[in-house]
């Protein structure tokens, strides 16, 4: 994997971080979410839920994008990527009492689907071009 590949997979991986971060940040600046340490309940989880499925798709639309070449291959790896880091989160989390159990469960199943969603998104407008 050449360095551009890498760039390809990083990209998206600090655009979710710092896309999420921020919504996250505004969402308890206005109270929808609890102050930080308390539980979110299951309304707020499935919406946390669908601005990252959102955000993770966008990351990998980026990935493929600036993929030299193969970008569903890039996807791919970023959503195994995404998958894992999921799974551990889930692991440390899990009897935290941080929200509903099905959260992090959601996160790390959607982690590849949502990946090649992004990665399908940008070869079908790559294809119109």
């Amino acid at each position: 994997m050449n360095k551009r590949s890498v760039w390809a997979i990083v990209a998206a991986i600090l655009f979710g971080i710092v896309v999420t971060t921020i919504v996250d940040i505004i969402l308890h600046m206005v109270g929808y979410y609890p102050p930080l340490g308390e539980p979110m309940d299951d309304r707020q989880s499935l919406v946390a839920t669908a601005y990252r499925i959102v955000i993770g798709i966008a990351g990998a639309w980026i990935t493929a994008r600036l993929a030299p070449a193969k970008p569903m291959k890039h996807v791919v790896i970023l959503g195994i990527l995404g998958t894992v880091v999921c799974i551990v989160g889930l692991a440390v989390t899990w009897n935290r009492g941080l929200g509903p159990h099905w959260y992090p469960i959601a996160l790390a199943v959607l982690a590849l689907p949502q990946s090649f969603v992004g990665g399908w998104i940008y070869l079908r407008q790559a294809g119109t071009r």
